[in-house]
Protein backbone atom coordinates (compact mmCIF):
# COMPACT_ATOMS: atom_id res chain seq x y z
CA UNK A 1 0.00 0.00 0.00
CA UNK A 2 1.22 3.81 -0.54
CA UNK A 3 2.96 5.12 2.12
CA UNK A 4 1.72 8.21 3.30
CA UNK A 5 3.87 8.94 6.06
CA UNK A 6 5.61 11.72 4.11
CA UNK A 7 2.83 13.74 3.71
CA UNK A 8 1.44 13.27 7.28
CA UNK A 9 5.18 14.49 8.43
CA UNK A 10 4.79 17.68 6.36
CA UNK A 11 1.71 17.97 7.86
CA UNK A 12 3.01 17.36 11.93
CA UNK A 13 6.02 20.26 10.97
CA UNK A 14 4.02 22.74 9.96
CA UNK A 15 1.67 22.14 12.80
CA UNK A 16 4.82 22.10 14.96
CA UNK A 17 5.78 24.96 14.11
CA UNK A 18 1.76 26.84 14.83
CA UNK A 19 2.19 24.76 17.94
CA UNK A 20 5.41 26.52 18.58
CA UNK A 21 3.93 29.85 18.67
CA UNK A 22 0.52 29.49 20.86
CA UNK A 23 -0.47 31.98 23.44
CA UNK A 24 -2.35 29.41 25.76
CA UNK A 25 -4.45 32.25 27.50
CA UNK A 26 -5.05 34.18 23.95
CA UNK A 27 -6.01 30.92 22.11
CA UNK A 28 -8.58 29.83 25.23
CA UNK A 29 -9.98 33.23 24.98
CA UNK A 30 -10.46 33.44 21.55
CA UNK A 31 -12.02 29.11 21.89
CA UNK A 32 -14.18 30.66 24.71
CA UNK A 33 -15.84 33.36 22.42
CA UNK A 34 -16.42 31.40 19.62
CA UNK A 35 -18.19 28.98 21.24
CA UNK A 36 -20.63 31.28 23.32
CA UNK A 37 -21.36 32.93 19.70
CA UNK A 38 -22.26 29.38 18.22
CA UNK A 39 -24.86 28.64 21.20
CA UNK A 40 -26.22 32.15 21.42
CA UNK A 41 -29.36 30.88 20.32
CA UNK A 42 -29.63 28.27 21.83
CA UNK A 43 -32.21 26.87 24.92
CA UNK A 44 -29.40 27.02 27.20
CA UNK A 45 -27.86 30.09 25.16
CA UNK A 46 -31.45 32.16 25.89
CA UNK A 47 -31.40 30.61 29.56
CA UNK A 48 -28.08 32.06 30.48
CA UNK A 49 -28.03 34.96 28.83
CA UNK A 50 -24.66 34.19 26.02
CA UNK A 51 -25.09 36.45 23.68
CA UNK A 52 -24.58 39.50 26.75
CA UNK A 53 -21.25 37.48 28.24
CA UNK A 54 -18.20 39.49 27.25
CA UNK A 55 -15.31 37.67 28.83
CA UNK A 56 -14.45 35.07 31.47
CA UNK A 57 -15.96 36.50 34.67
CA UNK A 58 -19.18 36.88 33.08
CA UNK A 59 -19.33 33.55 31.89
CA UNK A 60 -18.41 32.32 35.19
CA UNK A 61 -21.29 34.17 37.15
CA UNK A 62 -23.60 33.16 34.07
CA UNK A 63 -22.85 29.20 33.55
CA UNK A 64 -22.80 27.33 37.14
CA UNK A 65 -20.86 24.54 37.39
CA UNK A 66 -22.82 21.33 36.29
CA UNK A 67 -22.81 17.44 36.41
CA UNK A 68 -23.73 14.69 33.53
CA UNK A 69 -27.28 14.58 35.72
CA UNK A 70 -27.97 17.91 35.63
CA UNK A 71 -27.60 18.89 31.79
CA UNK A 72 -29.66 15.32 31.74
CA UNK A 73 -32.46 16.32 33.88
CA UNK A 74 -32.85 19.75 32.89
CA UNK A 75 -31.85 19.68 29.18
CA UNK A 76 -31.46 16.47 27.39
CA UNK A 77 -34.22 14.30 28.78
CA UNK A 78 -37.25 15.03 27.82
CA UNK A 79 -35.84 15.34 24.55
CA UNK A 80 -33.73 12.92 24.00
CA UNK A 81 -33.04 11.59 21.37
CA UNK A 82 -34.15 14.78 19.19
CA UNK A 83 -31.80 17.24 20.51
CA UNK A 84 -32.23 19.92 18.55
CA UNK A 85 -31.22 23.56 19.50
CA UNK A 86 -30.81 23.00 22.71
CA UNK A 87 -27.47 23.44 24.58
CA UNK A 88 -25.98 23.43 20.59
CA UNK A 89 -27.26 24.48 17.18
CA UNK A 90 -28.54 22.09 15.10
CA UNK A 91 -29.49 18.10 15.96
CA UNK A 92 -27.14 16.18 17.30
CA UNK A 93 -26.57 13.02 15.44
CA UNK A 94 -24.00 10.93 17.98
CA UNK A 95 -23.97 10.09 21.17
CA UNK A 96 -21.33 8.13 23.43
CA UNK A 97 -22.78 5.85 25.62
CA UNK A 98 -20.63 6.23 28.49
CA UNK A 99 -21.14 3.94 31.74
CA UNK A 100 -20.56 5.97 35.01
CA UNK A 101 -17.71 3.74 36.51
CA UNK A 102 -18.03 3.54 40.24
CA UNK A 103 -22.01 3.20 39.66
CA UNK A 104 -22.61 1.43 36.25
CA UNK A 105 -25.78 3.70 35.13
CA UNK A 106 -25.36 4.59 31.20
CA UNK A 107 -24.35 7.93 30.14
CA UNK A 108 -25.50 9.10 27.05
CA UNK A 109 -22.97 12.55 25.89
CA UNK A 110 -23.87 14.15 22.57
CA UNK A 111 -21.23 14.14 20.13
CA UNK A 112 -21.19 16.71 16.72
CA UNK A 113 -20.11 17.02 13.77
CA UNK A 114 -17.84 19.68 15.45
CA UNK A 115 -16.30 17.49 18.36
CA UNK A 116 -15.73 14.82 15.41
CA UNK A 117 -13.52 16.92 13.68
CA UNK A 118 -11.75 18.23 17.35
CA UNK A 119 -11.08 14.70 17.88
CA UNK A 120 -9.65 14.13 14.99
CA UNK A 121 -7.27 16.67 15.51
CA UNK A 122 -6.37 15.55 18.51
CA UNK A 123 -5.28 12.21 16.65
CA UNK A 124 -3.05 14.12 14.25
CA UNK A 125 -1.39 16.01 16.66
CA UNK A 126 -0.56 12.68 18.72
CA UNK A 127 0.82 11.11 15.56
CA UNK A 128 2.90 14.24 14.70
CA UNK A 129 4.56 14.41 18.43
CA UNK A 130 5.07 11.11 17.65
CA UNK A 131 6.84 11.66 14.38
CA UNK A 132 9.13 14.21 15.82
CA UNK A 133 9.89 11.87 18.48
CA UNK A 134 10.49 9.23 15.85
CA UNK A 135 11.79 11.13 12.39
CA UNK A 136 12.66 7.78 10.81
CA UNK A 137 8.99 6.17 11.76
CA UNK A 138 5.98 4.59 8.57
CA UNK A 139 3.38 4.30 10.50
CA UNK A 140 1.32 5.31 7.99
CA UNK A 141 2.91 2.68 5.38
CA UNK A 142 0.40 -0.25 6.84
CA UNK A 143 -2.34 -0.51 9.07
CA UNK A 144 -3.41 1.31 12.20
CA UNK A 145 -5.38 -0.92 14.57
CA UNK A 146 -8.09 0.87 17.16
CA UNK A 147 -9.42 -1.92 19.38
CA UNK A 148 -12.76 -0.24 20.14
CA UNK A 149 -16.16 -0.74 19.96
CA UNK A 150 -18.41 -1.69 17.76
CA UNK A 151 -19.20 0.69 14.09
CA UNK A 152 -22.74 -0.80 14.71
CA UNK A 153 -24.19 2.15 16.12
CA UNK A 154 -27.75 1.81 17.55
CA UNK A 155 -29.95 4.17 15.60
CA UNK A 156 -32.24 5.87 18.18
CA UNK A 157 -34.30 8.15 15.83
CA UNK A 158 -33.97 8.95 12.24
CA UNK A 159 -30.34 10.74 11.67
CA UNK A 160 -29.38 9.49 15.22
CA UNK A 161 -27.28 7.15 16.44
CA UNK A 162 -25.67 5.80 19.60
CA UNK A 163 -22.31 3.66 20.59
CA UNK A 164 -19.15 3.38 22.33
CA UNK A 165 -16.81 6.58 21.42
CA UNK A 166 -14.50 4.59 19.67
CA UNK A 167 -16.77 3.14 17.16
CA UNK A 168 -18.39 5.98 16.14
CA UNK A 169 -14.71 7.33 15.73
CA UNK A 170 -14.33 4.33 13.45
CA UNK A 171 -17.40 4.73 11.89
CA UNK A 172 -17.20 8.18 11.13
CA UNK A 173 -13.68 7.82 9.73
CA UNK A 174 -12.65 10.13 6.58
CA UNK A 175 -12.53 8.35 2.96
CA UNK A 176 -8.74 9.20 3.01
CA UNK A 177 -7.80 7.18 6.27
CA UNK A 178 -9.95 4.12 5.54
CA UNK A 179 -7.26 2.32 3.79
CA UNK A 180 -5.51 2.66 6.90
CA UNK A 181 -7.68 1.47 9.32
CA UNK A 182 -7.86 -1.90 11.07
CA UNK A 183 -9.96 -3.62 11.83
CA UNK A 184 -12.24 -4.46 8.85
CA UNK A 185 -15.93 -3.81 8.83
CA UNK A 186 -16.90 -7.02 8.92
CA UNK A 187 -14.59 -7.30 12.38
CA UNK A 188 -15.66 -3.40 13.19
CA UNK A 189 -19.30 -4.05 13.13
CA UNK A 190 -19.08 -7.14 15.55
CA UNK A 191 -20.71 -6.21 19.20
CA UNK A 192 -19.76 -9.31 20.94
CA UNK A 193 -16.38 -8.51 22.40
CA UNK A 194 -15.61 -12.33 22.65
CA UNK A 195 -15.99 -12.83 19.20
CA UNK A 196 -14.43 -9.94 18.09
CA UNK A 197 -11.07 -10.71 19.93
CA UNK A 198 -10.96 -14.18 18.64
CA UNK A 199 -11.52 -13.04 14.83
CA UNK A 200 -9.02 -10.04 15.60
CA UNK A 201 -6.38 -12.19 16.99
CA UNK A 202 -6.64 -14.54 13.75
CA UNK A 203 -6.75 -12.11 11.40
CA UNK A 204 -4.44 -9.17 12.61
CA UNK A 205 -1.31 -10.84 12.45
CA UNK A 206 -1.76 -10.94 8.61
CA UNK A 207 -1.87 -7.30 8.44
CA UNK A 208 1.16 -4.80 8.77
CA UNK A 209 0.32 -3.12 11.32
CA UNK A 210 2.02 -0.06 12.37
CA UNK A 211 0.12 1.07 15.66
CA UNK A 212 -2.08 -0.15 18.07
CA UNK A 213 -4.22 2.07 20.12
CA UNK A 214 -6.85 1.02 23.14
CA UNK A 215 -7.19 0.92 26.77
CA UNK A 216 -4.47 -0.45 28.70
CA UNK A 217 -6.65 -3.84 29.93
CA UNK A 218 -8.30 -4.70 26.83
CA UNK A 219 -5.21 -4.12 24.99
CA UNK A 220 -4.29 -7.11 27.38
CA UNK A 221 -6.59 -9.18 26.76
CA UNK A 222 -6.39 -9.03 23.20
CA UNK A 223 -2.68 -9.79 23.28
CA UNK A 224 -3.42 -12.90 25.80
CA UNK A 225 -6.33 -14.19 23.36
CA UNK A 226 -3.12 -13.86 20.31
CA UNK A 227 -0.81 -15.98 22.35
CA UNK A 228 -3.21 -18.71 22.60
CA UNK A 229 -4.63 -18.52 19.44
CA UNK A 230 -0.74 -18.57 18.48
CA UNK A 231 0.95 -20.72 20.69
CA UNK A 232 3.91 -20.96 18.20
CA UNK A 233 4.72 -17.54 18.39
CA UNK A 234 6.32 -16.55 22.00
CA UNK A 235 4.19 -14.07 24.13
CA UNK A 236 5.87 -10.87 22.29
CA UNK A 237 3.98 -8.33 19.91
CA UNK A 238 7.44 -7.99 17.46
CA UNK A 239 6.35 -11.84 16.46
CA UNK A 240 2.91 -11.06 15.71
CA UNK A 241 3.54 -7.17 14.41
CA UNK A 242 7.58 -6.92 13.38
CA UNK A 243 6.50 -3.36 12.01
CA UNK A 244 4.29 -1.77 15.12
CA UNK A 245 6.29 1.85 15.84
CA UNK A 246 3.61 2.68 18.36
CA UNK A 247 1.41 1.90 20.88
CA UNK A 248 -1.52 4.54 22.54
CA UNK A 249 -2.94 4.21 25.47
CA UNK A 250 -5.51 5.60 27.98
CA UNK A 251 -8.74 5.90 29.94
CA UNK A 252 -7.15 3.96 33.07
CA UNK A 253 -4.06 4.77 35.26
CA UNK A 254 -1.12 2.85 33.42
CA UNK A 255 0.86 2.22 36.27
CA UNK A 256 -0.51 -1.08 37.37
CA UNK A 257 -0.42 -2.74 33.62
CA UNK A 258 3.01 -1.53 32.76
CA UNK A 259 5.13 -4.45 33.75
CA UNK A 260 3.06 -6.61 31.39
CA UNK A 261 3.21 -3.88 28.44
CA UNK A 262 7.52 -4.16 29.30
CA UNK A 263 6.95 -7.47 29.02
CA UNK A 264 4.99 -7.79 25.48
CA UNK A 265 7.08 -5.12 24.06
CA UNK A 266 10.59 -6.84 24.61
CA UNK A 267 12.45 -6.39 21.60
CA UNK A 268 9.70 -3.86 19.34
CA UNK A 269 10.79 -0.55 18.73
CA UNK A 270 7.36 0.20 19.15
CA UNK A 271 7.37 3.26 21.88
CA UNK A 272 4.44 4.48 23.77
CA UNK A 273 1.89 7.65 24.13
CA UNK A 274 -0.92 8.30 26.57
CA UNK A 275 -4.00 10.24 25.68
CA UNK A 276 -6.53 11.50 27.84
CA UNK A 277 -9.78 11.10 25.50
CA UNK A 278 -12.67 11.22 27.21
CA UNK A 279 -16.15 10.70 26.04
CA UNK A 280 -16.32 14.38 26.20
CA UNK A 281 -13.69 15.22 24.49
CA UNK A 282 -9.97 14.65 23.75
CA UNK A 283 -7.97 16.22 26.58
CA UNK A 284 -4.44 15.97 26.20
CA UNK A 285 -2.10 13.76 24.47
CA UNK A 286 1.96 13.01 25.23
CA UNK A 287 4.09 15.22 23.41
CA UNK A 288 7.31 13.70 25.35
CA UNK A 289 8.55 10.96 27.37
CA UNK A 290 6.14 9.21 29.41
CA UNK A 291 6.06 10.49 32.70
CA UNK A 292 6.60 14.03 31.45
CA UNK A 293 2.54 14.94 30.70
CA UNK A 294 0.48 14.94 28.42
CA UNK A 295 -0.26 18.64 26.27
CA UNK A 296 -3.37 19.86 26.82
CA UNK A 297 -4.92 20.45 23.28
CA UNK A 298 -5.84 24.00 23.33
CA UNK A 299 -7.44 25.02 20.00
CA UNK A 300 -9.86 22.35 19.30
CA UNK A 301 -13.05 23.62 20.14
CA UNK A 302 -13.08 22.73 23.89
CA UNK A 303 -12.37 25.68 26.48
CA UNK A 304 -10.94 24.19 29.92
CA UNK A 305 -11.59 25.47 33.64
CA UNK A 306 -10.06 23.65 36.40
CA UNK A 307 -11.23 23.50 40.40
CA UNK A 308 -9.12 22.51 43.13
CA UNK A 309 -9.99 19.40 44.52
CA UNK A 310 -10.01 20.70 47.75
CA UNK A 311 -13.08 22.90 46.96
CA UNK A 312 -15.62 20.56 45.15
CA UNK A 313 -18.07 20.46 47.41
CA UNK A 314 -17.51 24.03 48.44
CA UNK A 315 -21.07 26.51 47.70
CA UNK A 316 -18.89 28.57 45.72
CA UNK A 317 -15.47 26.99 44.37
CA UNK A 318 -12.94 28.76 42.52
CA UNK A 319 -12.57 28.19 38.84
CA UNK A 320 -9.09 28.63 37.31
CA UNK A 321 -8.56 28.20 33.66
CA UNK A 322 -5.44 27.99 31.41
CA UNK A 323 -4.40 31.50 32.20
CA UNK A 324 -3.75 30.99 35.89
CA UNK A 325 -3.54 27.12 36.88
CA UNK A 326 -0.96 26.41 39.21
CA UNK A 327 1.57 23.05 39.02
CA UNK A 328 1.35 20.82 41.84
CA UNK A 329 -2.00 21.03 42.47
CA UNK A 330 -5.26 18.57 42.25
CA UNK A 331 -7.60 19.72 39.64
CA UNK A 332 -11.15 18.69 38.71
CA UNK A 333 -10.93 19.69 34.89
CA UNK A 334 -14.52 21.38 33.46
CA UNK A 335 -15.16 21.56 30.05
CA UNK A 336 -16.99 23.75 27.68
CA UNK A 337 -17.52 21.96 24.25
CA UNK A 338 -17.70 22.11 20.98
CA UNK A 339 -21.02 19.54 21.62
CA UNK A 340 -22.80 21.76 23.80
CA UNK A 341 -21.35 20.56 27.42
CA UNK A 342 -21.11 23.93 29.19
CA UNK A 343 -19.07 23.79 32.55
CA UNK A 344 -19.38 20.00 32.91
CA UNK A 345 -17.29 18.54 35.15
CA UNK A 346 -16.01 15.55 34.06
CA UNK A 347 -15.20 13.67 36.87
CA UNK A 348 -11.16 13.28 36.67
CA UNK A 349 -8.78 14.45 39.03
CA UNK A 350 -5.36 16.00 36.98
CA UNK A 351 -2.41 17.66 38.05
CA UNK A 352 -0.28 20.54 35.95
CA UNK A 353 3.58 19.13 35.41
CA UNK A 354 4.09 22.45 33.37
CA UNK A 355 2.10 26.33 32.53
CA UNK A 356 3.75 26.81 29.15
CA UNK A 357 2.95 25.08 27.07
CA UNK A 358 0.53 23.55 29.55
CA UNK A 359 1.06 20.08 30.35
CA UNK A 360 -1.02 17.53 32.75
CA UNK A 361 -1.05 13.97 34.32
CA UNK A 362 -4.22 12.52 34.93
CA UNK A 363 -4.50 10.98 38.89
CA UNK A 364 -7.93 9.91 39.73
CA UNK A 365 -11.01 10.35 39.75
CA UNK A 366 -13.62 12.41 41.89
CA UNK A 367 -15.47 9.64 42.70
CA UNK A 368 -12.79 6.97 42.97
CA UNK A 369 -12.37 8.05 46.54
CA UNK A 370 -12.48 5.10 49.89
CA UNK A 371 -14.00 7.30 52.39
CA UNK A 372 -16.79 5.61 54.13
CA UNK A 373 -15.52 5.73 57.19
CA UNK A 374 -14.01 9.29 56.95
CA UNK A 375 -10.63 7.99 55.94
CA UNK A 376 -10.42 9.67 52.44
CA UNK A 377 -8.29 8.10 50.21
CA UNK A 378 -7.84 8.84 46.98
CA UNK A 379 -7.85 6.87 43.80
CA UNK A 380 -4.11 7.61 43.54
CA UNK A 381 -3.15 6.31 46.60
CA UNK A 382 -5.09 3.12 46.13
CA UNK A 383 -3.61 2.80 43.07
CA UNK A 384 -0.28 3.26 44.14
CA UNK A 385 -0.47 1.00 47.02
CA UNK A 386 -2.23 -1.70 45.24
CA UNK A 387 0.54 -1.62 42.84
CA UNK A 388 3.19 -1.79 45.10
CA UNK A 389 2.11 -4.24 47.02
CA UNK A 390 1.46 -6.29 43.83
CA UNK A 391 5.19 -5.53 42.48
CA UNK A 392 6.36 -6.46 46.10
CA UNK A 393 5.09 -10.57 46.18
CA UNK A 394 6.00 -10.34 42.67
CA UNK A 395 2.72 -11.69 41.43
CA UNK A 396 1.20 -9.07 38.92
CA UNK A 397 -1.84 -7.27 38.70
CA UNK A 398 -3.96 -7.90 35.87
CA UNK A 399 -7.07 -5.74 37.51
CA UNK A 400 -8.94 -4.85 41.23
CA UNK A 401 -11.61 -2.99 42.54
CA UNK A 402 -12.22 -2.23 46.13
CA UNK A 403 -15.07 -0.87 47.98
CA UNK A 404 -16.26 -0.97 51.81
CA UNK A 405 -17.04 -3.16 53.74
CA UNK A 406 -19.76 -2.06 56.71
CA UNK A 407 -20.11 -3.37 60.11
CA UNK A 408 -23.04 -5.64 60.53
CA UNK A 409 -23.33 -6.62 63.95
CA UNK A 410 -22.68 -4.60 67.29
CA UNK A 411 -19.13 -4.03 67.87
CA UNK A 412 -17.85 -4.98 64.97
CA UNK A 413 -15.35 -2.25 62.58
CA UNK A 414 -15.71 -1.50 58.64
CA UNK A 415 -12.78 -1.80 56.44
CA UNK A 416 -12.36 -2.41 52.71
CA UNK A 417 -12.47 -5.38 50.36
CA UNK A 418 -9.91 -5.42 47.50
CA UNK A 419 -11.06 -7.42 44.71
CA UNK A 420 -7.61 -8.44 42.83
CA UNK A 421 -7.12 -10.43 39.97
CA UNK A 422 -3.19 -11.55 39.54
CA UNK A 423 -1.13 -12.65 36.62
CA UNK A 424 -0.19 -16.05 38.34
CA UNK A 425 -1.86 -18.02 41.74
CA UNK A 426 -1.13 -16.75 44.50
CA UNK A 427 -0.75 -18.67 47.85
CA UNK A 428 -2.63 -17.82 51.42
CA UNK A 429 0.54 -17.06 52.38
CA UNK A 430 1.32 -14.24 49.53
CA UNK A 431 -2.29 -12.70 49.86
CA UNK A 432 -1.23 -12.26 54.23
CA UNK A 433 1.85 -10.61 52.80
CA UNK A 434 0.03 -8.29 50.02
CA UNK A 435 -2.94 -7.46 52.55
CA UNK A 436 -0.07 -6.30 55.15
CA UNK A 437 1.89 -4.19 52.44
CA UNK A 438 -1.29 -2.77 51.14
CA UNK A 439 -2.19 -1.89 54.61
CA UNK A 440 0.83 -0.20 55.37
CA UNK A 441 1.24 1.61 52.52
CA UNK A 442 -1.80 3.21 52.58
CA UNK A 443 -1.08 4.52 56.16
CA UNK A 444 2.48 6.21 54.39
CA UNK A 445 0.63 7.29 51.70
CA UNK A 446 -2.58 8.77 53.78
CA UNK A 447 -2.56 10.30 57.46
CA UNK A 448 -6.69 10.24 57.71
CA UNK A 449 -5.84 6.45 57.30
CA UNK A 450 -3.17 5.67 59.22
CA UNK A 451 -5.37 7.74 61.83
CA UNK A 452 -8.40 5.46 61.78
CA UNK A 453 -6.17 2.34 61.11
CA UNK A 454 -4.22 3.49 64.89
CA UNK A 455 -4.68 0.54 66.92
CA UNK A 456 -6.93 -1.34 64.76
CA UNK A 457 -10.34 0.58 66.72
CA UNK A 458 -11.25 2.35 63.42
CA UNK A 459 -10.97 0.28 60.34
CA UNK A 460 -9.57 -3.54 60.46
CA UNK A 461 -6.48 -4.36 57.49
CA UNK A 462 -7.59 -4.81 54.38
CA UNK A 463 -9.46 -7.69 53.22
CA UNK A 464 -8.26 -9.30 50.17
CA UNK A 465 -10.51 -11.65 47.77
CA UNK A 466 -8.14 -13.05 44.70
CA UNK A 467 -10.23 -13.88 41.51
CA UNK A 468 -9.25 -16.30 39.38
CA UNK A 469 -8.01 -15.74 35.92
CA UNK A 470 -10.11 -13.73 33.59
CA UNK A 471 -12.59 -13.58 36.37
CA UNK A 472 -12.75 -9.11 35.51
CA UNK A 473 -13.64 -10.12 31.88
CA UNK A 474 -16.52 -13.06 32.90
CA UNK A 475 -17.93 -9.91 35.63
CA UNK A 476 -18.01 -7.54 33.25
CA UNK A 477 -19.61 -9.94 30.20
CA UNK A 478 -22.30 -10.25 32.57
CA UNK A 479 -22.86 -6.96 32.97
CA UNK A 480 -23.08 -6.22 28.93
CA UNK A 481 -19.83 -3.80 29.81
CA UNK A 482 -17.04 -5.90 28.18
CA UNK A 483 -14.57 -4.12 26.26
CA UNK A 484 -13.49 -0.83 24.72
CA UNK A 485 -14.49 2.01 26.65
CA UNK A 486 -16.05 0.33 29.27
CA UNK A 487 -13.43 -0.16 32.44
CA UNK A 488 -13.63 -2.33 36.04
CA UNK A 489 -13.91 0.32 38.55
CA UNK A 490 -11.16 0.67 40.59
CA UNK A 491 -13.21 2.01 43.79
CA UNK A 492 -17.01 1.07 43.69
CA UNK A 493 -19.11 3.74 45.80
CA UNK A 494 -22.83 1.87 44.73
CA UNK A 495 -23.44 -0.80 47.31
CA UNK A 496 -25.46 -2.77 44.99
CA UNK A 497 -23.12 -3.11 42.09
CA UNK A 498 -20.54 -3.71 44.69
CA UNK A 499 -22.61 -6.62 45.98
CA UNK A 500 -23.02 -7.91 43.26
CA UNK A 501 -18.92 -8.27 42.57
CA UNK A 502 -17.93 -9.81 46.09
CA UNK A 503 -21.01 -12.45 45.02
CA UNK A 504 -19.27 -12.76 42.23
CA UNK A 505 -16.04 -12.83 43.78
CA UNK A 506 -16.82 -15.50 46.08
CA UNK A 507 -18.08 -17.98 43.13
CA UNK A 508 -15.23 -17.52 40.98
CA UNK A 509 -12.07 -17.24 43.71
CA UNK A 510 -8.66 -18.14 42.25
CA UNK A 511 -7.96 -21.48 43.28
CA UNK A 512 -4.96 -21.78 46.24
Amino acid sequence: MIDATPLLRLYAGFRARRLARQHAAAIQQRTLQRLLRRAAATRFGRDHGLPRIADLAAFQSAVPLRRYEDFWSAYWQSAFPNLVDVTWPGLIPFFAESSGTSSGVTKFIPVTSEMIRSNRQAGLDLLGYHLRQCPQSHVFAGRNLLLGGSTDLVERAPGIKSGDLSGIAAATVPGWARGFAYPPPEISRLTDWTEKMARLADAAPKADIRSISGTPSWLLLFFDELARRHPERSARLVDFFPKLELLVHGGVNFAPYRARFAEWLAGSKAETREVYAASEGFIASADRAEGEGMRVNLDHGIFYEFVPVSEMDAPQPTRHWIGNVETGIDYAPVLTTCAGLWAYVVGDVVRFVSRDPPRLLVTGRLSYTLSAFGEHLTGEEVEGAVTAAAEAIDAGLRDFSAGALYPEKPGEIGGHLFIVEFERPVAADELTRFAHLLDRDLMRRNLDYQAHRAGGYGLHQPKIAALRHGGFAEWMRRRGRLGSQNKVPRVIADPALFDDLRAFAEANRQPI
